[in-house]
């Protein structure tokens, strides 16, 4: 994971290290690959205090930090990090793609990291699936053990009609938190996004026990984070008419899916196809629209819970993480500052993007997480 700051040194992540690189040339940077661990007369080597960092050759003190790391002098872009960390400047991560039988019902999920490490499980929101994590997971998966299942209904996981089956956010939870004990985890960490996040916070209210630290990527809690984009979604709850259900089809249109990407993000370009092209073969499966229409309705049972949730927070006080993409047109930042009312050491970090801030800022973020659980999770 590479961070860059004008005012600070870069942060690269190579192996189970992160090391703080000082002035060198963006080209060497992105260039020299799988030569580190030396760049522009820079090594690669841990402070006596035992911290990672970089301690430069050259002579000239006046380039050095106290502690005689060089300070950067440039700065790069999240693609260009994201470019040199798939250079080879760290190992190649093995994903695996798997499914297990959860009570008749089979989950996919993606895995990798060693399994000796601590556990971090990513819950992705609508449209999407555990797809959204392919960039991140090569970024934490040398340190954690990753898990990233694909939620009932979504993705590859089992699919049955919602005449089969009575789609609503406790039973999603109640198929991830067994999920959860089908592949053996004791302990974990959550990343949740969007629907992601009142799945993940019934498991962890349900078995606070088993929640190492939770990191919210624009998963809300409290009804300041709701946004005016939920109107047509709050007119269905007060009147579940056919009318008002039939209105929210708008939500499943490929333009809405590929709006949801885009809205927010300063430069469009920089957002890749796959994620919502892939969004939209899956919504346009047969019987998709009625599983996320009845999903829309039963959302107002995630807000009438907003009070559980926070309770928990305050009872239980999870090491929290809230990165957000500021931009989000549903989600707003009050959403992320409000976990610090109910969690005082709560980490808030703001990013210029929109809802999913993964397609633009996987490198930032990645390196959010890194710091924070570092901190937390042993």
């Amino acid at each position: 994971m590479v961070r860059s700051l004008r005012s600070r040194v870069f942060h690269v992540r190579v192996g189970r290290s992160v090391f703080a690189v000082g002035a060198v040339e963006k080209n060497q940077l992105l260039n020299r690959g799988r030569q580190m661990p030396t760049i522009n007369g820079l090594e690669l080597c841990e402070r006596s205090d035992g911290v990672p960092g970089v301690r430069g050759r050259a002579t000239d003190d006046r380039q050095r930090d106290p502690h005689g790391w060089r300070r950067s002098q440039i700065q790069l872009t999240s693609r260009e990090l994201s470019c040199h960390l798939r250079i080879g400047a760290r190992p190649m991560t093995k994903v695996h793609f798997n499914k297990v039988n959860v009570d008749g019902f089979k989950i996919f999920y993606r895995e990798a990291g060693p399994r000796d490490t601590p556990v971090l499980m990513l819950l992705h929101g609508f449209p999407t699936s555990s797809h959204m994590f392919r960039d991140l997971i090569p970024l934490l998966a040398d340190r954690y053990r990753v898990i990233a299942p694909d939620l009932p209904g979504f993705g590859q996981s089992d699919m049955p009609s919602h005449k089969e089956f009575k789609y609503s956010f406790d039973a999603l939870a109640d198929r991830i938190g067994r999920f959860t004990e089908v592949i053996g985890l004791k302990r974990f960490a959550i990343y949740v996004f969007d629907y992601g996040a009142p799945i993940g916070f019934r498991v962890a209210m349900r078995h606070p026990e088993r929640i190492t630290a939770i990191i919210s990527q624009n998963g809300n809690a409290y009804e300041e984070g709701l946004s005016a984009g939920w109107d047509p979604i709050r007119a269905y709850w007060k009147e579940p008419s056919a009318a008002n259900r039939e209105a929210l089809r708008a939500f499943l249109q490929p333009a809405a899916t590929i709006w949801q990407y885009t809205e927010g993000v300063t430069d469009k370009t920089a957002v890749s196809p796959d994620g919502y092209s892939l969004d939209n073969h899956y919504l346009a499966r047969p019987g998709m629209d009625d599983v996320q229409l009845d999903l829309f309705g039963d959302y107002k049972r995630n807000v009438a819970l907003y009070p559980n949730f926070q309770d928990y927070f305050r009872r239980h006080k999870p090491p929290l993480l809230a990165v957000w993409g500021k931009n989000d047109p549903f989600f707003l930042p009050p959403g992320a500052e409000a976990f610090k009312r109910d969690i005082p050491n709560a980490e808030v970090k703001f990013l210029d993007t929109g809802h999913f801030a993964l397609e633009t800022h996987s490198a930032e973020i990645g390196a959010a997480i890194l710091s924070f659980l570092a901190k937390n999770v042993k």
